[in-house]
C-alpha cells in the first residue's frame, strides 16, 4: 500500500528563519539589481570568460537543530546521519557563493530558473565543523535564446577540503523560439520501479523556505505563484531533490545516508502544492520524478552508490 513517509509533511518552527541572513542578503541583492536592470539603460548579455574567479570563504557549522529539522522535512532520519551533516542541505549555505560567481553578468537575473544540479559526496562533514567554501563560474552556455550557468560549490573541511562538491546549472530565457511544433514533454519510464511515494502538503514550500532561507513567493505565495502563470505554489526544485536522495537512501542505500556517492537531477517540471508524486529508479541506475510511470517527469537524473 503507498503511504507516505512518517514526518514528511511538518510545520517548521518560524524560529529558524535567524539562521538565513546570507540567503535572505542574496535575495535582497538579486532583486536590487533586477530592479536597476528594469529602470536602467537595457543592456545586451555578454557572456563572461569562464572559469570565473574563485570565491573563498570559511563559515560557522550549521546550527545542529536546523540540520536535524531540515533532516525531518524531506523524509530522511537525524539517527541515521549521527554527528554528520547532511550533504543535499548544501543549498542553505551554497546558494549566497554560488549567487555571488554572477555579480556583473548583464543577463536578466529577475528570470533565472534552478535548472538542475549534481552533488558528489567525498566525505562525510562532521556537523560540528566549520565549512570552507570555494565557489565559481564554470562554463555559460548561450545560444541567444537562453542561458545556462554551470556554477561550481566545494564544501569541506579543514582537515576535508573537497568533501562535497556541487555543481549548481541555472537556466535564463532571453527570446522567444517563435511558433513551431510543441516540444513533447519528457515522461517517467514505463518500466521504472516506484521506491518511495510522497504526499507533500500545501506548506512545504514554505517549510522549505524556513529551513534554507530561499523564501522567493512562488513557492509560497499562492496570487504570486498564479500570476506566474502556475495553478498554485511550487516546491522548491532542491526541496524535490532532497525527498529524492533520502528515497534514495532508504531505497538502494539501505538506510545509509553515506552510501550514495552521487546524484543528479534534471528539473523539468515543477511539483504544484499540495501534490503527490512518485520516485522511481531504473536498472541503469537513473531515478525519476512523477506522479506515475508513463507519466509526466518533474524530475530526472542518476545516481550512484559508493563501492563497499
Amino acid at each position: 500500500m503507498r503511504r507516505a513517509r512518517k514526518g514528511l509533511v511538518m510545520t517548521v518552527p518560524a524560529g529558524f528563519v535567524r539562521y538565513q541572513g546570507p540567503v535572505l542578503a542574496t535575495l535582497g541583492r538579486v532583486a536590487v539589481a533586477s530592479a536597476r536592470q528594469s529602470f536602467g539603460p537595457r543592456m545586451v548579455p555578454t557572456p563572461p570568460v569562464t572559469p570565473g574567479r574563485v570565491i573563498e570563504a570559511t563559515i560557522a557549522p550549521r546550527p545542529v537543530d536546523l540540520a536535524r529539522a531540515f533532516i525531518r522535512n524531506v523524509g530522511g532520519s537525524p539517527e541515521a546521519y549521527g554527528d554528520r551533516l547532511p550533504p543535499h542541505m548544501f543549498p542553505q549555505w551554497a546558494v549566497p557563493f554560488a549567487a555571488r560567481t554572477l555579480d556583473g553578468l548583464t543577463y536578466p537575473m529577475s528570470k533565472v530558473l534552478n535548472a538542475g544540479c549534481r552533488m558528489t559526496v567525498n566525505a562525510p562533514i562532521p556537523i560540528g565543523e566549520r565549512l570552507r567554501i570555494r565557489a565559481w563560474l564554470e562554463h555559460v552556455d548561450d545560444d541567444g535564446t537562453r542561458a545556462i550557468f554551470r556554477q561550481r560549490v566545494i564544501t569541506g573541511t579543514d582537515a576535508n577540503p573537497d568533501a562535497l562538491d556541487c555543481e549548481i546549472r541555472a537556466f535564463v530565457p532571453l527570446a522567444s523560439r517563435g511558433r513551431g511544433e510543441k516540444k513533447e514533454q519528457p515522461l517517467v519510464p514505463a518500466d521504472a520501479r516506484e521506491i518511495a511515494f510522497r504526499r507533500i502538503g500545501p506548506g512545504a514550500g514554505f517549510d522549505f523556505a524556513v529551513l534554507t532561507g530561499d523564501f522567493n513567493p512562488l513557492h509560497w505565495f499562492g496570487p504570486y505563484a498564479k500570476a506566474a502563470g502556475f495553478k498554485n505554489v511550487i516546491l522548491h526544485g532542491f526541496a524535490t531533490f532532497a525527498r529524492t536522495f533520502e528515497a534514495l537512501v532508504w531505497g538502494p542505500g539501505g538506510g545509509d545516508p553515506f552510501a550514495i556517492r552521487e546524484i543528479e537531477a534534471r528539473f523539468t517540471r515543477p511539483i504544484v502544492l499540495p501534490g503527490a508524486v512518485g520516485i522511481f529508479v531504473d536498472d541503469a541506475n537513473g531515478v525519476y520524478v512523477g506522479a506515475a510511470r508513463g507519466g509526466l517527469l518533474n524530475m530526472s537524473g542518476t545516481y550512484a552508490l559508493r563501492a563497499r
